[in-house]
């Protein structure tokens, strides 16, 4: 079942099947947010994605980062990812032109970062998350 549609840029239409949503810096229980933090944060999300979905390509938007603060801390300057982290699962039409459409589709796993607890849809999903280069990243498979 397909929770959500999201047009990208260059046309092609995707379907979300699956999303998972957690809080960015859930369980952080020391510190601050830093460049040092969320770089690794990032590898993380990275490497969890691959557990997730181990035979699947990933894709990670790059967040935007904020630097609220003037003076740094001990670790270097605040620096902010956007509050909620989001994997989702997507599925498009098939990239070769020799698959059916019946039999095939592609699909992408999808990471990035948001302001608020929604879904990416249509025409008004998150500008990089409408830039993504779908030919370029998702792998076709048998449905």
């Amino acid at each position: 079942m397909t929770l959500a549609h999201v047009k990208l840029a260059c046309g092609r239409n995707l379907g979300l099947s699956t999303i998972r949503l957690d809080s960015t810096y859930g369980g952080l229980l020391e510190g601050y947010p830093c460049t040092r933090l969320n770089d690794r944060l990032l590898s993380a999300f990275r490497s969890g994605a691959g557990t997730s979905y181990p035979s699947l390509p990933f894709h990670l938007i790059n967040p935007p980062r904020a630097y609220p603060d003037k003076e740094p801390g001990p670790w270097g300057p605040v620096e902010l990812l956007p509050p909620v982290r989001c994997l989702g699962l997507f599925s498009s039409l098939p990239l070769d032109e020799d698959h059916e459409p019946v039999l095939y589709e592609s699909v992408l796993v999808v990471g990035w970062f948001q302001a608020d607890v929604s879904l990416p849809v249509g025409e008004d999903a998150l500008p990089g998350f409408r830039l993504v280069a779908w030919e370029d990243l998702a792998q076709d498979r048998a449905c």
